[in-house]
Order: structure tokens, then C-alpha cells, then sequence
């Protein structure tokens, strides 16, 4: 009786491994896209982690729609627009997996850990179990906000890249003699698709619904939120109001983007000596110091042995 238990113990945990193995191919294998303004979908990568516990997460409704996680919610929504997960991920779901990655990610880590401490019990890592599962838990809490902080800070340096030659094209073309909507829409038409062309192109389909342009511009700053993207666009919309030459705004956008990306360039060459240290004294000066002195020390070790 014994063995056939164990036998159906074995069994019905090999069954619920190869369930979980399907369960995690078949979300590995779908794509995640995002719709953009003008109906085209756009491939959009959330980690394997974050499509396993999307499922699970109308679970934790009543605990992340409360008063407590308000600023919470709203700060992730903020932040999602502006990565362009705007439609597969909000701010509701993404508290909700904060909560989950600790309870789930962490049970599978203390069940490692006890797996390990008892192969290899006078470790250290088996020695302080606790402190390496706390450890854990606190890793899987704040990477969901390390993983979106990425997600954004790559979107606006993409941003950051193309926007000055951008308005290089749409300054020329409002000084050949085009209006502002057709540079924009021609300038939409003939660049390839990336994060600056796609706010772009919600900009212009949002006035041609009817949305004033000042309103659209006001509407792509706040949604980006980047201080080079909010510079132009309030410069936009004053020479909307006040009735100035575009093109003299673009020229002068134009040339101050260019200016501001050199200002980033050169602080990164002069960062580049500071972060080039520590692999210079953890790689380059051990290894010359084995290189002249290890001849030194065997002839030394030779002599005295």
C-alpha cells in the first residue's frame, strides 16, 4: 500500500511538473503587440515572468483598487504610457504583479534553497537561509519597477536620438514652403516606425479627429514626458498662439537639441575614465602583476623548496 501511495505521489507531481512546463511553452511561444494610432500592431516584449502571472492577477482586484495603492496605480499607468505598453499593461495590473512576484517567485526560491542547503548543508548559503530568502523576496519586489524604469529610460533615449533630425527634416521642409500638418504626416510616411514616429503619428491622427493642435501637442508631451519632447512642444504651442513662423521655432528647436545632445555626449566621455576604473583595477593591474613579478616568485619558490 505504501509503495503504490508513493507510486501515485510520483505520478501526480510528475503530472503537475509537465503541466507547468506546457503552461510556460505555450506563453513563451505568443507575441505581445500593441495597437498603435493608426491601426497598425507593434511587437511589444513583457517579461516571460509577467505573461505567467497576468492570469492570476484579476485575484488581487480588491486588494490594488483600494485608496492605499491609488498613487501606486497612477504613477505605474504614467509610467507605461510613456514606456508604449499603453493597452497591454496598466497600472492596476502592474501592482498586482508587485504583489504576486514576492508569494510566487519567492515560494519557488525558499524551496530551492532548501533543496540546496540540504545537498550542501554546511554551505553558507544554507547557513543563512533566511537571509538569502528575504534577500530574494525583496529582489523579486522591486523588479517589476527596475524592469519598467529600463523599459523607459531605453523609449526616451530613442527619443532623445531621433528628435533632432527630425526637426532637421521638418524644418526644411516648412521652409521649402509645406504647412506644419503635411511635413509632419509626410515626415510620419517616409521614416521608419520607432517611439519618436509613433507619438508622432497619434499626434496627427488625434487632429485630424478634431483636437486642436495645441491640445495634441500638450497631449504628446504629458503622455512621453521628456523634458527634450515637452521643450518643443511648448515652444509649438506658444508659436500657435502667438502667431509666429514655425519654421523659425523648428530652426531654433532644432539647433538646441543639437546642442543638448553634444552637452550628453561629452558628459558621457568625461564619465567614461571614471567607469573604466574598476575593471581596470580588478582585470588589467592583477594581471599585469602576475605577468612581471610571476617569473620572480617561482624562481624565489624554487630556490628556498
Amino acid at each position: 500500500m505504501t509503495d503504490t501511495l508513493k507510486l501515485l505521489t510520483m505520478l501526480a507531481w510528475s503530472a503537475c511538473a509537465a503541466g507547468l512546463a506546457w503552461y510556460c511553452l505555450h506563453i513563451a511561444r505568443q507575441i505581445t503587440y500593441v495597437t498603435l494610432a493608426d491601426g497598425r500592431q507593434q511587437e511589444r516584449k513583457l517579461p516571460l515572468i509577467f505573461r505567467l502571472l497576468l492570469p492570476f492577477v484579476p485575484n488581487f482586484d480588491g486588494l490594488v483598487m483600494r485608496e492605499t495603492f491609488k498613487k501606486t496605480r497612477d504613477t505605474a499607468d504614467r509610467q507605461l504610457v510613456s514606456a508604449g505598453f499603453e493597452g497591454l499593461l496598466n497600472g492596476k495590473e502592474f501592482a498586482a504583479i508587485k504583489l504576486l512576484m514576492p508569494l510566487v517567485c519567492g515560494a519557488f526560491w525558499f524551496a530551492l534553497l532548501k533543496l540546496f542547503g540540504s545537498a550542501f548543508p554546511k554551505s553558507s548559503l544554507a547557513e543563512n537561509l533566511e537571509i538569502s530568502w528575504l534577500l530574494g523576496i525583496a529582489l523579486f519586489y522591486y523588479y517589476p519597477l527596475l524592469w519598467l524604469r529600463r523599459a523607459l529610460t531605453f523609449r526616451h533615449n530613442a527619443i532623445q536620438r531621433a528628435l533632432p533630425f527630425v526637426l532637421d527634416l521638418l524644418t526644411l521642409s516648412v521652409e521649402a514652403g509645406m504647412d506644419f500638418m503635411s511635413a509632419l504626416q509626410r515626415n510620419c510616411e517616409r521614416r521608419k516606425l520607432d517611439p519618436l514616429n509613433e507619438e508622432l503619428i497619434r499626434m496627427t491622427r488625434e487632429i485630424q479627429v478634431g483636437i486642436p493642435r495645441r491640445v495634441a501637442l500638450r497631449n504628446m508631451a504629458q503622455r512621453v514626458n521628456l523634458t527634450d519632447l515637452r521643450s518643443v512642444a511648448n515652444a509649438l504651442i506658444q508659436a500657435d498662439e502667438l502667431g509666429v513662423s514655425i519654421g523659425a521655432i523648428l530652426r531654433i528647436q532644432s539647433d538646441q537639441m543639437r546642442s543638448r545632445r553634444f552637452d550628453r555626449a561629452e558628459k558621457l566621455a568625461n564619465e567614461a575614465p571614471v567607469k573604466m576604473l574598476g575593471p581596470l583595477m580588478l582585470c588589467i593591474f592583477p594581471a599585469v602583476f602576475i605577468i612581471l613579478l610571476g617569473p620572480i616568485l617561482r624562481q624565489t619558490m624554487e630556490q628556498l623548496f
